[in-house]
């Protein structure tokens, strides 16, 4: 799609990013979390909990990256002005995520469903290790139907290394762990084609195509006093999740029943589509890879697995290693004959690949003194490069 759609009319038979979406991560802002800086809201964060809880039963899998840690901090410790001083900042947010923490932990209990907190920084984020590690955490807390509660580890980091937003931090979330949406959920509507406060001919932005240059046009502007973000941090928000396939939808935090609405394919707010599917996003970027550090040779039953079952690589099918590869690099996985058959994130260094070739993984700990995984290259993060 290039057009933005701003009639109604025109979406009438649009089911949206979220009825067949299984991995959402859903994003709100201070504002809404604290009540206008107020402090906590028991009854939003509890709704949103209802709702989270709900879709994990359908068997979804829901990420909820939340702010709220400096404003609730604020709110206990008395300040009525957002401070400037960075560790002003961080203290403020030491003491708010106790009580944001415990606020969603509670209501998601309440429901039925457990949670966890995980808090990441840039570093987390841009480190080859570091961030597989977060990934392979996040995506076991989902197998285990656990909602991980995310946001930045605001108390060690300071503006030079920050993600500047939790709604960039939220597109980085939805990119980490493939999610196939993204929700923003705001004090707003969602976007319009220009301030609707300044312009009364503004019209509603209902669907548009992620990254389009002339939404940035529309978004600008600054956030509440309460937050950091606005209208255009949430605009490249969708840009950078439209990187991995995820499209975005950018709605009123406190419209009833959102999450669940969106999921049955209810159009709120504005939509902003990716131009392409997860999956194929995903083999763009491992195709881009044209110089590989290194490779796996493989036997013919592995090759069976990889390409007619759709299986993770197990060392035990693997039987040589090629070139000097860390985790978390690109490699090519090859056929005895030395055919390219698939290409994929390694889980082990070249030198632990060899030492694991034809092992099953019940060897790995004897082997290295620790496992990080049972696959040298799981099948989320696999792609064939010959049928």
């Amino acid at each position: 799609m290039s057009d933005v759609v701003t009639d109604a009319s025109l979406i009438s038979s649009f089911e949206g990013p979220l009825k067949k979406a299984r991995r959402i991560v859903v994003k709100v802002g201070s504002s809404l979390v604290t009540n206008e800086g107020r402090g906590l809201d028991e009854q939003a964060i509890g709704q949103w909990s209802q709702e989270l809880a709900a879709l994990v039963k359908e068997g979804r899998e829901l990420i909820m990256v939340s702010s709220g840690a400096i404003a609730e901090g604020m709110k206990r410790l008395g300040w009525v002005v957002r401070p400037k001083e960075v560790n002003e900042l961080q203290a403020a947010a030491a003491v708010g995520q106790m009580g944001l923490v415990q606020m969603y932990e509670r209501k998601l209990r309440e429901c039925g469903v457990r949670s966890a907190q995980v808090l990441l920084t840039h570093a987390d984020l841009s480190d080859r290790e570091r961030y597989l590690n977060a990934r392979s955490t996040l995506l076991t807390l989902l197998k285990l139907g656990v909602v991980p509660v995310i946001n930045e580890n605001d108390t060690v980091v300071n503006d030079e290394i920050k993600f500047g937003d939790n709604d960039t931090l939220g597109a980085l979330v939805a990119n980490l762990v493939e999610a196939d949406a993204l929700v923003i959920l705001t004090d707003q509507k969602g976007l319009f084609t220009a301030d609707p406060r300044r312009n009364p001919s503004a019209q509603f932005v209902h669907q548009a195509r992620a990254g389009d240059p002339q939404l940035e046009v529309m978004a600008g502007g600054a956030g509440s006093g309460i937050g950091t973000g606005g209208m255009i941090t949430k605009i490249l928000a969708a840009k950078r999740a439209a990187g991995s396939g995820a499209s975005t939808v950018i709605a009123w935090g406190q419209e009833p029943n959102v999450l669940q609405r969106l999921c049955q394919g209810e159009p709120i707010g504005t939509c902003l589509m990716a131009n392409t599917g997860k999956s194929q996003a995903r083999k763009r970027w491992m195709a881009d890879h044209l110089k590989l550090l290194g490779a796996v040779v493989v036997d013919d039953g592995a090759v069976g697995k990889l390409v007619g079952e759709g299986k993770s690589l197990l060392p035990i099918g693997m039987t040589s290693v090629v070139g000097d590869f860390s985790r978390g690099d690109v490699i090519a996985v090859r056929s005895a004959e030395g055919r390219e058959v698939a290409r994929g994130l390694a889980n082990y260094a070249s030198s632990e690949a060899r030492l694991l070739c034809r092992k099953s993984s019940v060897e790995f700990e004897r082997l290295l003194g620790y496992v990080a995984e049972h696959e040298m290259i799981h099948r989320d993060n696999l792609v064939l490069t010959r049928a």
